[in-house]
Parts: C-alpha cells; sequence; structure tokens
C-alpha cells in the first residue's frame, strides 16, 4: 500500500514539475521574441521596446515627433501595430519628411494612433473577431478610424485601411508590460 502512495505521490510531483517547466519555458519563449535584432522584453513597455528594434527607428522616431512617448509608456493595456522602416521608406516621396515637420504633429499623431487600438489583442483575439464576423473584424483605433482585419490562409492576418491599402502582420504577440505589438509591413493611413 505504502509502495501505491508513494508511486502515485511520484507521478503526481512528476506532473507538476512539467507543467512548472512547460510554464518557464512559456514565459522564457515569450521573453526571447526577438524583433529587429533585438529580445523584446515583456516586463518593459512599448516604447522600452521599440528603441531597442533597429527595424523600428522610423516609428519611434515619428511617435517622439509626436509627443506620443508618454502615452505609449502609459500603463493601457494597447495593441501596437507597428510598421517597420521599410513600410515608411515605401510611402510616396517626401511624406515622412513631411509628417515629422512640427507644424504637421497633429497630422503626424493621426497616423500613429490609427496604428494603436485600445486593449491587449493578441492574435488568437483578432483571429477569432475575424471569425465571429464572418471574416472580417473591425478594430476602432484610438485616432476614431477603422482597421479591418481579415485572414489570408489559415494563419496569416491581414489588416486594411479605410484607403483599402493592406499590411501583412509578420510577427504576432509581442508582449509588452502595457499590450501587445504585432509588427507589420506597411503603413496603414486613415481618411
Amino acid at each position: 500500500m505504502k509502495r501505491k502512495t508513494l508511486s502515485i505521490a511520484l507521478v503526481c510531483l512528476l506532473g507538476a514539475a512539467t507543467v512548472q517547466s512547460a510554464q518557464a519555458q512559456t514565459q522564457m519563449t515569450m521573453a526571447n521574441v526577438m524583433v529587429g535584432g533585438q529580445a523584446m522584453l515583456p516586463s518593459k513597455n512599448i516604447v522600452a521596446n521599440a528603441v531597442n528594434s533597429a527595424d523600428h527607428t522610423t516609428l519611434v522616431a515619428a511617435v517622439k515627433a509626436a509627443g506620443l512617448v508618454e502615452t505609449l509608456q502609459g500603463k493601457g493595456p494597447f495593441t501596437v501595430f507597428a510598421p517597420v522602416n521599410d513600410a515608411f521608406e515605401n510611402l510616396p516621396a517626401g511624406t515622412v519628411e513631411t509628417l515629422l515637420k512640427p507644424e504637421n504633429k497633429a497630422q503626424l499623431s493621426k497616423v500613429l494612433t490609427y496604428h494603436v487600438v485600445a486593449g491587449s489583442m493578441t492574435a488568437d483575439k483578432i483571429m477569432a473577431a475575424i471569425k465571429a464576423g464572418k471574416g472580417t473584424a473591425s478594430l476602432k483605433t484610438v485616432s476614431g478610424g477603422t482597421l479591418k482585419a481579415m485572414m489570408n490562409g489559415p494563419k496569416n492576418v491581414v489588416l486594411m485601411d479605410e484607403s483599402g491599402n493592406t499590411s501583412t502582420i509578420s510577427t504576432y504577440d509581442v508582449m509588452q508590460s502595457n499590450g501587445v505589438i504585432h509588427v507589420i509591413d506597411k503603413v496603414m493611413l486613415p481618411k
């Protein structure tokens, strides 16, 4: 009887150790998401992580120019669809330079906040909203505009702006202390 009890206790301990190991591995995986050559740490906020990404230097410069650093360091939670540098470079010539001028701060802020949704929308939540919307989910942005999310294949989410331009999420669920970042390949523009 003692052997049977001991065996059951060992099985329970091994099972608990396996669960703890899996949880630790999940936390390590989340902590080791690489963006722009740097680890994005869930213990840091959106801005603290973004400034370390070599792929988001234009976005960071724009966030600073628009005066949004303090906001994106705030409690949140926020979901940020973060365009890479190439996305800004593919805008018509002179667009970024024009937006970064001090007299265009309000317009720049509107473009940037068009990439932000209140709340923490992980990929699973976005995909569930798309499924519930029978193929399309409308995401209300902080700027007051709407992004449409759709599936392109079984696991690829595509965003469409109000002008019909599309962007693909290339890196999902970069968890932050105040929300989540999804890396996108195009700049979304409000009407």
